[in-house]
């Protein structure tokens, strides 16, 4: 019997994936109910629950580094989060590598940090260069996040964007080894690309 195969058929049709999307609210409930936890390693992005990808020993050392800096640096002036969820209604719950975030005594354990708590945001990007430069960059814009870091090992550069208009960074701009960076937040508190770089 002729006619074509069904690899051809398939390779024919138009076929058309749902996504569902989920609230902030949503999301929330899942954890609370225990259908995701840490071991999961997801975050909702726009509405889209999404894989954190693997990073390396350099991704891993970029942390540290902006981590044991930071704690030094501010001690009380600001409250570091590594890799915390942040909440950004009405779609997204990021979970940078750093935030730093508005001094509350309760350590942010009556709920999570919203954009207008957070002074700095950092995602060290290797592997997740272009998520973070898109997706992330926009999601953080539209939500106000007054500045935003980039520390990417691809290039050995930090590109900063600052000064959300309307839901884009109205200067970014990139820093290289040899000079030096400083939270807008904190200008006092300057450090050389090259220490947060391994």
């Amino acid at each position: 019997m002729g006619g074509m195969s069904v690899a051809s058929k398939v390779r024919n049709m138009d076929l058309q994936l749902v996504h569902h999307r989920f609230s902030l609210e949503q999301y929330e409930e899942m954890i609370e109910h225990g259908i995701l936890d840490s071991d999961d390693r997801v975050e909702l992005l726009a509405g889209e629950i999404v894989e954190e990808m693997g990073e390396g020993s350099r991704h891993m050392s970029s942390v540290a580094r902006l981590n044991r800096y930071f704690v030094t640096a501010l001690g009380h002036r600001a409250i570091l989060l590594p890799h915390g969820p942040i909440a950004l209604p009405p779609d997204s719950m990021p979970e940078p590598d750093i935030t730093l975030a508005v001094e509350r005594e309760d350590f942010y354990s009556s709920r999570r940090p919203l954009a207008s708590d957070v002074l700095l945001l950092v995602e060290v990007s290797d592997s997740s260069l272009q998520k973070h430069r898109t997706l992330k960059l926009r999601i953080y814009a539209e939500a106000g996040i007054s500045e935003y870091w980039i520390v990417n090992l691809v290039d050995n550069v930090i590109e900063v964007y600052a000064g959300p208009v309307d839901g884009r960074y109205a200067s970014p701009r990139t820093l290289r080894p040899g000079e030096t960076i400083a939270p807008a937040a904190f200008p006092d508190v300057a450090m050389r690309v090259s220490d947060i770089i391994p």
